[in-house]
């Protein structure tokens, strides 16, 4: 299956998806105020001051264009202030789409992948069943191919392989001690009587 440009170009999924991924990417140059996170927690860093209500953030706005003692060198103005509370409301709902159209397209490609392995498992147990069947046992080959892909072939770890030696390792001394401790305990055995020289 392949999907079909505007163009009526019929294009590969990887391509198409490709496309979608560089779209997505020019985001980031027409929405303003983009921000990559410089960490993996850098957002989890921001959320104190930006969880404060806008009726706050309004009042301090008023507070600094009425108290000149308030204004700062290296603060923003109270215009700039508004249109970032402006900017972050407006752009809120898109976040929100966006965070739902990533989930249906999840959704999407788990369907994709549900409906692929579908077909596989049924194709499988078809085979599975006709390998018994002297007419069709040349797909015993195929089954057993598809069980390995499959994983139902357990792969034995070195870790596990060695566990189990010293396990049977040590299952062997104990049986040798306990067979000398037997050994120990037995009286010794009577010589068997000899025959007079004759």
């Amino acid at each position: 299956m392949s999907t079909v440009e505007p163009t009526g170009t019929p294009i590969s999924h990887a391509e198409a998806a490709q496309q979608r991924v560089q779209e997505l990417r020019r985001w980031r140059e027409l929405i303003p105020h983009f921000v990559m996170p410089a960490s993996i927690d850098a957002t989890r860093r921001l959320i104190p001051a930006a969880s404060v209500s806008p009726e706050f953030i309004e009042l301090t706005n008023v507070a600094v264009a009425n108290q000149p003692a308030l204004v700062r060198n290296e603060g923003i103005t109270p215009a700039e202030v508004r249109d970032l509370v402006s900017y972050a409301d407006a752009y809120g709902p898109l976040v929100d789409e966006h965070e739902a159209f990533a989930q249906h397209l999840r959704h999407s490609v788990t369907a994709a992948r549900n409906l692929a392995g579908s077909e596989a498992l049924t194709t499988y147990s078809l085979a599975q069943r006709l390998a018994k069947k002297p007419k069709t046992a040349h797909l015993a080959a195929y089954v057993a191919d598809m069980r390995r892909a499959l994983g139902r072939v357990r792969k034995v770890s070195p870790e596990a392989v060695a566990q189990r030696e010293a396990a049977r390792a040590a299952k062997a001394a104990e049986r040798a001690a306990k067979a000398a401790e037997r050994a120990a305990k037995t009286p010794p055995a009577k010589p068997a009587p000899t025959d007079p020289v004759k």
